[in-house]
């Protein structure tokens, strides 16, 4: 597994005669430590069509300095990156191509930039040595080497003020303010290969214009689609990784994309994205045994710190434990396996030839007005029959089943509402809004049934081992009585969630 460091920093403007100010004088410093010139050599890789910097992602081979060897980096907030290293070597390390297989596909990476940078580094300390952050003043020789522009060259110098591990970001303000006081302004760039692409690509008619605000139905539709496409690219790393909360954003992804293909038949052929949406189900469910885990443990856990210490009878968290390692083993191998695997790369590809040659419908040239509202209504009727169902139904196996169909709906109706808010604004986000409060009710029901399904195995394995099982039905019991306050905030829930003003205000 590659090293990875979290990387803090801020870039600004310099020129050869830039002096850097007296930085001892910026709160909290004691010292500041020259620590002398490296010249380093970097060679950045991306596709031909540059598919990585449109990611803002940075793959570089570097040699020179403490840290010679290949750098992969994410953004991860501005002015803050995710910089993974493994030890040099002449090919692209298996563990970054894996990393990058979501935007690389089929293709790999070849050098586009040289970047030779003389680097004057000083360490600013504490009173007690402590490192606090390090500031560089880099001069750039940058030469392009392949794409538009191959052979251009462009120099420059810059300053980077780096955060040292575990610093507080505010230290960087104060630096901050000590340069702009002596006339040092921030870096419009956000990267030095940033630069070195906008500064060697050749300036041509019309190129860098703003792409036309949506107009129609069709524009709306597609722009949600693409950024559900883009995030199940952008979450890739994220989930191989194991990154918290990553595997629940790329199933969040994909199921999003395949609501909308379902909302908005009238403006995409479903010819075309049904068997689309059946490999998103299909990946959604191969992602989701993690998740469905990871959900219930979290639940399961509170209950069980929820409850007085003299009523934890028996070895409850080691049991708990046991069977929960026993269901995850491998799942994350496997998940990781699935992201490997040629079915999920053909996935990518369709989405890809899909985003590039959309099957539009022809009310995909009607306003958005007259086109989004009616299917976005068309799943709020959906919703309301299914509605109806759960609330007939008597407490029971039915009505658990009926709640549960009403709470996927009441997600795609949400997601449909979502998708239309750039186009309808405020009335589509108030629709978002309630739909998210039906289904917030009717998740915790569900969550409910599984948690009872699993405690009830709990009891039998507890009893077997020689356990008692007191707690765990004490927690059924919990969970039975958890369900039935849902299902009497139900009928009030969804009273105004769909109340008479829904359908005009969306509509208008």
């Amino acid at each position: 597994m590659a090293d990875t460091k979290r990387e803090i920093e801020r870039k600004y403007e310099a020129t050869d005669a830039t002096r850097l100010p007296d930085l001892s004088r910026v709160a909290g410093v004691g010292r500041v430590v020259q620590r002398g010139v490296t010249e380093l050599d970097a060679v950045y890789h991306d596709t031909a069509d540059l598919r990585l910097a449109a990611g803002s992602l940075t793959l570089r081979r570097r040699t020179g300095g403490a840290d010679e060897g290949w750098h992969l980096k994410f953004p991860v907030a501005t002015g803050i990156r995710d910089e993974l290293h493994e030890p040099l070597a002449d090919t692209l390390p298996r563990s970054f191509a894996a990393l990058l297989r979501s935007r690389l596909r089929h293709d790999e990476p070849a050098p586009v930039v040289r970047l030779l940078t003389s680097r004057d580094v000083r360490h600013l300390t504490a009173a007690d040595g402590t490192l606090l952050a390090e500031v560089a003043v880099d001069t750039v020789c940058a030469e392009r080497l392949a794409g538009e522009g191959t052979g251009a060259t462009a120099t420059w110098t810059e300053i980077e003020v780096e955060l040292a591990d575990d610093g507080d970001p505010a230290f960087l303000d104060a630096v901050e303010k000590r340069l702009r006081k002596a006339g040092v302004r921030p870096s419009d760039s956000p990267s030095k290969l940033a630069r070195a692409l906008a500064e060697t690509t050749p300036v041509r008619e019309g190129k860098g214009r703003k792409k036309d605000a949506p107009h129609t139905a069709g524009d709306h539709v597609l722009a949600y689609v693409r950024e559900q496409i883009q995030a199940i690219v952008d979450r890739d790393p994220a989930v191989r990784r194991d990154l918290p909360d990553s595997v629940h954003k790329m199933r969040v992804a994909t199921r999003r994309l395949r609501s909308a293909f379902k909302t908005y038949r009238t403006i995409l052929d479903r010819e075309v994205t049904d068997p689309v949406g059946a490999e998103l189900k299909w990946l959604a469910g191969e992602l989701g045994v993690d998740r469905d885990q990871e959900v219930l443990d979290d639940r399961l856990t509170t209950r069980i710190e929820e409850l007085p210490g003299t009523l934890v009878l028996g070895p409850v968290r080691g049991r708990l434990k046991i069977w929960s390692a026993a269901r995850r083993t491998g799942s994350r191998r496997k998940v990781v396996a699935v992201l490997d695997g040629d079915r999920y790369l053909a996935l990518l590809d369709t989405l890809d030839a899909l985003s590039a040659d959309p099957p539009l419908r022809p009310a995909a040239t009607r306003a958005p007005a007259e086109a989004l509202p009616r299917a976005v209504l068309k799943d709020y009727k959906k919703l309301a029959r299914r509605m109806d169902r759960a609330l007939e139904q008597p407490p029971g196996p039915e009505r658990d089943a009926a709640m549960h169909e009403a709470r996927k709906a009441a997600k795609r109706a949400r997601y449909a509402g979502d998708a239309a808010r750039p186009a309808l604004g405020k009335p589509a986000k108030r629709f978002a809004k309630r739909m998210k409060a039906v289904q917030s009710v009717l998740g915790d029901h569900q969550d409910s049934v599984v948690a009872r399904d699993a405690l009830r195995t709990l009891a039998i394995q507890s009893h077997a081992a020689g356990e008692t099982a007191f707690t765990w039905g004490l927690l059924y019991g919990r969970e039975e009585a958890s369900a039935e306050a849902r299902e009497r905030e139900l009928p009030e829930v969804w009273e105004r969630a769909s109340g008479p003003a829904l359908r005009a205000d969306l509509k208008h």
